[in-house]
């Protein structure tokens, strides 16, 4: 008896662990850092507020994907065993292999050996391949890019490192080189945009191309608060910031920016096609998102959570029966183009003033527990 006893609970237990915060958030009064991290204030969970000053982003249609994905590889197992991560120099080079270490042993992170990242598994040619891991001490937060973990028992491969974070803190920064933003807050994750999820309670983060999209000038560098950086060669070049643009630049939408809904539209008045957009929509209204990376071609993309837990794009297809990068032309790549195409830039977004200042338009975050 006793050991049936121990084993109903031990289930229990198990079961409790593994549903995802986001599918209980209706009513929830607690909430566990690994799946909703960062302050109650921090930019990834502040809501829009009632005095936010909106200015039409104008993001020009994207002609090459209705929309794409750029994956955060989010790895929240603090007790397993630690993996090696050694230098890279291949970065974003098609010509080199980032399976090869090139230089000295960074750190080692715990990461299971079963997270494989290579050529055959990540979505893309060189994709920005951020990794944000929790540390055996359960708070702080390693990132660097871009991450490769090419086989089962082998090494791990990077480039940069970027600041710690603790995941009870603001959390702001972290290995989206553009901006120099988080490669966790912001992350679409698994168990959210399901059927039975309910609202997403925090902000997203996306990418533009920056050649259409994008304002550059000497003064601001292309960026702005919470960013601390632009890419490289937003001033110059063939990917330079608004350079194949077809009206004028929306000097206000540069990295860093925060794109949302206006609260004039209603979203039941949209006529999306599809319910995962209708929930998107709400959550760009209630909390926007934030301008992270240049995708660097005529494409919009949205950061999801890969890591040991699962992948998000593939949880999204089995629960709704279609793919999450899209073509222009279906339900979901039309609602994504029409979403994309109301968003404004939150100009009064400021570290005094998160999401406009005034009343949250929501709820803030609950406490941890």
């Amino acid at each position: 008896m006793k050991n049936r006893q121990f084993i109903l609970i031990t289930l229990f237990v198990i079961i409790t662990l593994s549903i995802p915060v986001f599918a209980q958030q209706k009513g929830v009064k607690m909430r566990d850092a690994l799946h909703w991290p960062f302050s109650q204030k921090s930019i990834w969970n502040m809501p829009i507020g009632s005095n936010a000053i909106y200015v039409p982003a104008r993001l020009e249609p994207t002609t090459q994907a209705g929309l794409t994905i750029d994956e955060d590889y989010i790895v929240m197992t603090p007790t397993a065993p630690l993996m090696e991560v050694y230098e890279s120099n291949a970065g974003w080079d098609k010509d080199k292999d980032r399976c090869e270490k090139t230089g000295k042993l960074m750190y080692s992170l715990p990461i299971p050996q079963s997270f494989v990242v290579n050529k055959q598994t990540w979505d893309g040619a060189t994709p920005n391949a951020g990794v944000a891991v929790l540390m055996p001490d359960g708070r702080t937060i390693k990132q660097n890019q871009p991450f490769a973990h090419c086989s089962n028992g082998g090494y791990a491969t990077s480039f940069y490192q970027f600041p710690d974070q603790d995941i009870q803190g603001d959390g702001y920064y972290g290995a989206h080189g553009a901006s120099g933003l988080s490669a966790i807050g912001g992350t679409l994750r698994i168990g959210e945009l399901t059927p039975d999820s309910g609202p997403i309670r925090h902000a997203l983060k996306m990418n533009v191309w920056g050649a259409k999209n994008l304002y550059y000038d000497s003064i601001t560098k292309g960026y702005r608060w919470p960013a601390r950086s632009a890419d490289g060669y937003a001033s110059a070049g063939d990917n330079a910031y608004g350079k194949k643009r077809t009206s004028a630049v929306v000097k206000e939408c540069r990295m860093g920016a925060l794109l949302a809904i206006p609260t004039s539209i209603k979203i039941s008045e949209m006529k999306l096609e599809t319910q995962p957009a209708k929930i998107l929509a709400q959550t760009f209204q209630d909390y926007g998102a934030y301008i992270v990376d240049d995708t660097a071609w005529d494409v919009n993309a949205l950061m999801a959570e890969w890591g040991p837990n699962g992948r998000f794009k593939d949880e999204f297809k089995k629960n709704w029966g279609f793919d999450f990068v899209t073509g222009t032309d279906t339900p979901w790549g039309r609602d994504m183009m029409k979403i994309f195409s109301t968003l404004n830039v939150v100009d009064n977004n400021t570290a005094a003033t998160i999401g406009g200042g005034g009343k949250p338009l929501k709820p803030l975050a609950p406490p941890f527990k």
